[in-house]
């Protein structure tokens, strides 16, 4: 188990007009005193630890005067002050320790700062930075990426709905074949730019998720799950969750580690799997593949040092566009707004694909700078050898690839049709082709792109 998280709460202390502001801007889910109490708690528990030293050191020179005393009275006074500075420690201990805890619960539900840049307000905030791929084609509901996959046997939802329930599906023919090459193309990518590659586990401690910003139970609704939670055979035992997100694991192993200043940025890929337990509950926007309840996700990760976090923000960020460039879809960068950043981001990207058959935008990846947000929780520092400190890293977290909504991207706009309007193939980017299985003599629904 790792120790508690170490929060700066003289931070929080001495800028609490800032953070109140800060987690109203970001709609935190926190009461609107919260961050004022964590100011009261820090001084009341700095003035009842310092007591709680002078006492201690009070009660060590007692131990003195008690051997070196030549008197018996003078013994027995000292012995009888003794016993009253042990009470007065014992109930100075009790009250410290319950109010660090007060501070700990307080202060890990407040957000991390924001980036002066991020836009103030809702998703519809969001600033455009960058698009680029071929002219957005026409809204058309005959794109639609479910009803084309029916009609080439790309996808199973109705048997999968009979194996596991509704929002789960499975990949058939060529439909599982593009997830291959999509999973190994993107991881490609990410190697070639320096990332090391992992392969995650699905499982994961609930501790780890919450110390990355995460919350696998929705605080003001405590028997809602926002993940899929293990039955564990003790109840000594750890709870355990399914991944919602391959970052969790990635962070996690990290955590309690100290890096030589010279060996920062860490950088690694992680193929794992996501699982989303709410992800059937938003009416038509969860049709087909887009919001479903596990799916393949390649995530980028890294750490850093302090200086570094922006420019590996931009690092990350061309990756991500080195791997959407190659698949000849409409892309667009968003600056998302301050409600849109969790808990843990400083900063964040989202980048969105034309989906025709949908009649919109649909986020495709997403990149965060969550400085020391997550560090600060997992315990991941560094070393400057100059000074002797350790500080702690920034980490930052961006998607590779989720590959469902990638397969609807390329299916709504590379679909083609015969002289009855029935969709026959699917064009896909010459990028895919190195890394698809099966490219024979057979006949398949696949055409390539010059």
């Amino acid at each position: 188990m790792l120790s508690p998280p170490r929060l700066n709460y003289r931070s929080i202390s001495e800028n609490f007009v800032y953070k109140s502001t800060n987690a109203i801007n970001r709609k935190a889910p926190i009461p609107a005193d919260a961050i004022q109490q964590v100011s009261r708690l820090y001084k009341e528990f700095n003035h009842a630890s310092n007591l709680l030293n002078e006492k201690r050191n009070a009660r060590s020179m007692i131990g003195e005067t008690i051997r070196s005393s030549v008197s018996q009275h003078g013994k027995d006074d000292a012995l009888k002050e003794g016993k009253a500075l042990k009470e007065e420690i014992a109930a100075m201990e009790t009250t410290c320790s319950r109010l660090e805890s007060e501070l700990l619960e307080l202060g890990l539900a407040i957000p991390n700062d924001t980036h002066p840049s991020s836009p103030l307000g809702p998703e519809s905030a969001a600033i455009t930075l960058a698009t680029h791929g071929p002219p957005c084609l026409p809204v058309s509901p005959a794109r639609d990426h479910l009803s084309v996959a029916k009609k080439l046997k790309l996808i199973d939802m109705e048997n999968a709905s009979n194996v596991s329930g509704t929002s789960w599906y499975f990949l058939t023919n060529e439909g599982a074949l593009l997830e291959l090459a999509l999973t190994n193309y993107a991881m490609s990518v990410a190697i070639k730019h320096g990332f090391q590659p992992v392969t995650t586990p699905d499982v994961v401690r609930s501790d780890i998720a919450r110390r990355c910003g995460f919350q696998p139970r929705d605080p003001s609704h405590p028997h809602d799950t926002q993940s899929y939670h293990l039955h564990s055979i003790s109840p000594s035992s750890p709870e355990l969750i399914l991944a919602g997100t391959a970052e969790i694991p990635l962070a996690g192993m990290f955590a309690n580690r100290l890096f030589p200043l010279k060996s920062l940025p860490q950088k690694i890929v992680g193929v794992g799997h996501a699982f989303r337990a709410e992800a059937g509950a938003r009416g038509a926007e969860a049709r087909g593949l887009y919001r479903v309840h596990q799916f393949t996700k390649i995530e980028l990760f890294a750490v850093t040092n302090a200086e570094q976090s922006e420019s590996m923000m931009e690092e990350i960020r061309q990756v991500q566009d080195s791997i959407l460039g190659e698949l000849d879809i409409p892309v667009r960068t968003l600056d998302m707004p301050t409600e849109e950043l969790g808990a843990s981001a400083y900063r964040k990207y989202d980048m969105e694909a034309w989906m025709p058959g949908r009649g919109g935008w649909g986020e495709v990846t997403s990149l965060s700078n969550c400085t020391d947000y997550q560090a600060r929780r997992l315990h991941i520092r560094y070393h400057l050898e100059p000074s002797k400190q350790n500080l702690f890293a920034h980490t930052l977290n961006g998607t590779a690839a989720a590959i469902p909504r990638l397969i609807v991207a390329l299916i709504e706009n590379g679909v083609e049709f015969d002289e009855a309007g029935e969709p026959v193939a699917i064009a896909l980017p010459a990028a895919l082709k190195p890394y698809w299985l099966g490219t024979g003599s057979q006949q398949t629904v696949v055409k390539w792109k010059s």
